[in-house]
């Protein structure tokens, strides 16, 4: 469970609370519902990590696209609706080399131009003679991305690097070293489902 869920639920059950008591406990009982929903959506499943040389989705969700992102780049992305885990994974280990922060909109995530227009993070991974980067892009929900990690950082593949709250989207940067193992249409788990091989 993420702190900020347990946060969450607690303000949001004592407003339910005093609803309850000031007037009656049927008018409390949404403020009860989100509390419960908050617990669910912030939940931190943990996941069996697969060995060998590979990438793991950074995140759960739909992949909506495998395409070329430029001669040497392939990008996955994958959109995370509300019911999906929201807490993002690193794809391979290595040293954190950038991250880039942009302000931005809050059109809603599957479309094209949130990759450009929405708020999003953007982290670089370098390891293992490899560079694979992700992009934390929010959502038309989501108002906050939250970043563990800091530059010069050293990450296990799929450890937990990050969340985006209420509904999202990940993008992957894969360069000509990796071997692209997923197709469009097919739900990936954070940290245990295989997005690419080394060649």
């Amino acid at each position: 469970m993420v702190t900020d869920g347990i946060y969450y639920a607690l303000t949001l059950a004592a407003g339910g609370g005093l609803v309850s008591w000031l007037a009656s406990p049927v008018l409390g009982l949404p403020m009860y519902l989100a509390a419960a929903f908050c617990l669910y959506f912030f939940r931190d499943p943990e996941r069996a990590i697969p060995a060998g040389d590979v990438a793991v989705s950074p995140a759960d969700g739909k992949v909506l696209s495998v395409q070329a992102d430029g001669p040497d780049q392939t990008r996955v992305s994958i959109f995370m609706n509300v019911f999906d885990v929201h807490v993002n994974r690193a794809p391979i280990a290595g040293r954190v080399s950038q991250i880039a922060y942009k302000k931005g909109r809050f059109l809603v995530a599957s479309r094209d131009r949130a990759a450009l227009e929405n708020e999003q993070n953007l982290v670089v991974l370098e390891g293992g003679g490899s560079r694979v980067a992700y992009k934390q892009i929010a959502g038309l929900i989501a108002r906050r991305i939250v970043c563990y990690k800091k530059t010069g950082d050293e990450v296990m593949r799929g450890e937990r690097v990050g969340l985006i709250k209420f509904g999202s989207r990940v993008d992957v940067f894969l360069g000509p070293e990796w071997q692209v193992e997923i197709k469009p249409g097919e739900r990936v788990r954070a940290g245990s489902s295989v997005l690419a091989r080394r060649r």
